[in-house]
C-alpha cells in the first residue's frame, strides 16, 4: 500500500528537478492535469490561417466606397440634382412607352393606339381620328367618317410606321391587313428595340453632359471636392439609368424573340 502511494507522488518530486533539466523552451510547455497519460507531451503546435479577400468581395467594398450620396439642398446653389434625376427618369419611362406602343406581337384594335398622324391642323392619335376595330385575327379595319379629310394622312402614318403595315384604303375605310408573326418579323422587332435603346442611351448621355456643364460653371465658386463630388453624383444617376435601360431592352428582347 506504501509502494503504491509512493508511485503517485514521484511525478511530483520529479518536477521541480525537470524544470532545472530541460531547455528554456521546453521549460515553458504548460504541463498536463496531474497523472495524465500524457501528461509530458508537448502540445501540437498552433497553426496561423490567414484569410485572404476573394475577388467578389474586393469589387463589392470597392464599389460600396466609390458610391456618393449627396444632400441635393446642399448643392441646390450649384445645380438641381432632383430636376437632374427627373430627366435621366424621363428618358427611360420613354424607352418603356415605346417598347409598349411600337413592340408588340400581340394583335388587338389597342396595337395601333400609339399611331400619331399629321394633319394640317396639327399631331392627333389615330384613336381620336377614326374608330378602330378588329375585323378578324389577320385584319384591323379603321374608320375614317368622322374626319374624311384624315383618311390619307392616317394611311400614311400606319405605313410609315414601325409595325411593317400594308394599309389599304377603301373610301374612308383603311384596312390594316396584320402581318404573320414569322421569327423574321421578331427578329427585326429586336432590331428596332436595339435602335431605340441607343437612342435611350443618347439622351440620356445629353441629359449627363447638360448637367455636367452646368456644375462646371459654378467651380470659381466652390472648392474642386465639392465639384467633384457633385460630377460624381450625376454620373452615378447616370450609371444607374444606363443600367435599367439595358434591362428592360434585355426583356423586350427576350419577349419579341420567344
Amino acid at each position: 500500500m506504501a509502494l503504491n502511494h509512493l508511485s503517485l507522488l514521484r511525478p511530483l518530486l520529479c518536477q521541480p528537478l525537470l524544470r532545472h533539466v530541460r531547455s528554456p523552451l521546453t521549460s515553458r510547455v504548460s504541463l498536463r492535469p496531474l497523472l495524465a497519460p500524457d501528461a509530458f507531451h508537448h502540445p501540437a503546435p498552433a497553426v496561423c490561417i490567414r484569410l485572404y479577400a476573394t475577388k467578389k468581395a474586393k469589387a463589392k467594398a470597392k464599389g460600396q466606397s466609390g458610391k456618393v450620396n449627396i444632400n441635393s439642398s446642399l448643392v441646390e446653389d450649384i445645380i438641381s440634382l432632383d430636376e437632374v434625376k427627373e430627366d435621366m427618369t424621363t428618358v427611360l419611362d420613354s424607352l418603356k412607352d415605346d417598347f409598349t406602343r411600337n413592340l408588340s406581337i400581340r394583335t388587338s384594335p389597342g396595337a395601333l393606339d400609339h399611331i400619331v398622324v399629321t394633319t394640317q391642323d396639327g399631331k392627333f392619335p389615330l384613336k381620336q381620328l377614326g374608330q378602330i376595330s378588329m375585323k378578324s385575327p389577320q385584319l384591323i379595319m379603321v374608320n375614317m367618317s368622322s374626319f374624311p379629310e384624315a383618311t390619307a394622312a392616317a394611311t400614311r402614318a400606319l405605313r410609315e410606321s414601325s409595325m411593317n403595315l400594308n394599309p389599304e384604303v377603301d373610301g374612308t375605310i383603311i384596312k390594316v391587313p396584320v402581318p404573320k408573326v414569322t421569327r423574321e418579323h421578331r427578329e427585326n422587332l429586336a432590331k428596332v428595340a436595339k435602335q431605340l435603346g441607343n437612342k435611350a442611351k443618347d439622351s440620356l448621355r445629353r441629359v449627363r453632359s447638360n448637367a455636367v456643364t452646368q456644375v462646371k460653371k459654378a467651380k470659381e465658386a466652390h472648392s474642386e471636392d465639392t465639384i467633384r463630388l457633385v460630377e460624381k453624383q450625376i454620373q452615378q444617376m447616370a450609371d444607374n439609368i444606363a443600367a435599367d435601360i439595358d434591362k428592360q431592352l434585355a426583356a423586350k428582347t427576350k419577349e419579341l424573340l420567344g
